[in-house]
């Protein structure tokens, strides 16, 4: 019967597997204080891609994942993920950040700095094997590469398990949104810097002279708009910026990220944003998640990325947790404050899945490789909540001992 259906059919069957499956499994086993739904729709991506799925059914995946409807899913997963990174643009908190900017800068600077000097040091000791680096990395790309996804932290996910932990709105909640947001900017310049193509440098430079005085003219815009128009102008700009930072070779992600840090969040109002962000969240972005899992490979064998993934998962929650002592012993910190915060910041899930999808797209890692991080992604969301909520009841019951 499968081979009487057209494109439109078995794309809309495929869509049937992403919406069914993550949802079912999120019901059923009650994953939520694990996995989050969204992470529950990453880890079904993998399963549905061609190291499980693929080698399982290979003639019902290739029937169901074919070209025309990879080609069409992947158009929904760019927009979708261009859309979500501009809203965590738009999210980010300077103000507030320059308000508290010794604190800010030393905890942001080491959160970031210790984990990705050790991954960098795993990603040297993966340069001994074949296999890992892109056909088109040089090796300091390679290098920082998976040292900044050791480091990266997901701010929007961030946001949504601080939620759940019922701390976003209270100090400490306000403290660690001010640490990841210092660290998100460093990560999409980071990303810039290792996408910097010195045959294309003027196009480039061109690029960021034009977003300059783009951006003038755009913000005065969009003060002058009234709050409906300013969403749909949103839109436009971030078609935009995505174009000229690809066509410069920057890579439409950074366009995209650009787009939104130059919006003040005041402009929208609060509970639309967060609407948006859910409705982003909910409609399109579990195509993304399934795409992103399409490109798992296990071709070097499992236990060699299984390996890499645990490596890879110490050098950045170890590096978080070390970062965020020595923060906390520099600005004297009250006991306990360290380890919650050094394991919040190392949430990483959607950010870091974009970001190393880019160097994936750029060849600057293997499919191995981004299978590896993937899982490493994985397991650190995972673990967040679990660790953290038992910590933070023991923090609420010494402060309630001593009041």
């Amino acid at each position: 019967m499968h081979t009487a259906m057209n494109t439109t059919e078995i794309f809309l069957l495929a869509m049937l597997l992403i919406f069914s499956i993550p949802y079912l499994i999120w019901r059923v086993f009650k994953t939520d204080y694990y996995a989050p739904l969204v992470v529950v729709q990453i880890i079904t991506g993998v399963l549905l891609g061609p190291g499980v799925m693929g080698a399982a059914y290979p003639d019902y995946y290739k029937f169901i994942f074919n070209p025309s409807v990879m080609l069409a899913m992947n158009g929904i997963a760019w927009w979708a993920v261009m859309i979500f990174v501009m809203i965590a643009g738009i999210e980010l908190d300077l103000k507030q950040a320059w308000a508290h900017r010794r604190e800010t800068t030393i905890t942001s600077s080491l959160a970031l700095g210790v984990p990705l000097v050790f991954g960098a040091v795993v990603a040297a000791g993966m340069l001994g094997y074949a296999g890992w680096i892109g056909p088109k990395a040089m090796t300091w790309q390679f290098v920082v590469g998976v040292g900044m996804a050791c480091a990266v932290t997901a701010l929007p996910i961030l946001i949504l398990l601080m939620e759940k932990l019922d701390i976003l709105r209270q100090p400490i909640g306000q403290r660690i949104l001010r640490y990841a947001s210092l660290d998100d900017i460093a990560i999409w310049g980071v990303l810039a810097l290792i996408l910097l193509d010195w045959n294309r440098v003027g196009r480039q430079l061109g690029f960021l002279l034009a977003f300059g005085i783009a951006t003038v003219l755009y913000r005065r815009l969009m003060v002058w708009l009234p709050e409906r128009d300013r969403w749909y102008v949103g839109l436009i700009w971030l078609a935009l910026c995505g174009f000229g930072a690809d066509w410069a070779g920057l890579h439409f992600m950074v366009g995209a990220f650009l787009a939104g840090a130059v919006m003040d969040a005041h402009w929208f109002d609060q509970a639309r944003m967060d609407l948006m962000r859910h409705h982003v969240l909910l409609a399109i972005m579990p195509v993304y998640f399934l795409s992103t899992g399409l490109r798992t490979n296990w071709d070097m064998g499992s236990a060699a990325v299984f390996i890499a993934a645990g490596v890879l998962l110490v050098a950045s929650v170890g590096g978080k947790l070390i970062g965020a002592h020595i923060a906390g012993r520099i600005l004297k910190w009250k006991k306990g404050e360290a380890g919650i915060i050094g394991w919040l910041l190392q949430t990483k899930a959607l950010i870091m899945i974009i970001f190393v999808n880019i160097l994936l797209d750029k060849q600057i890692i293997t499919s191995e490789t981004f299978t590896a991080l993937l899982l490493m992604a994985i397991a650190s969301t995972m673990l967040t909540v679990p660790v953290v909520y038992p910590r933070l009841q023991r923090m609420k019951e010494l402060i309630f001992r001593n009041t």
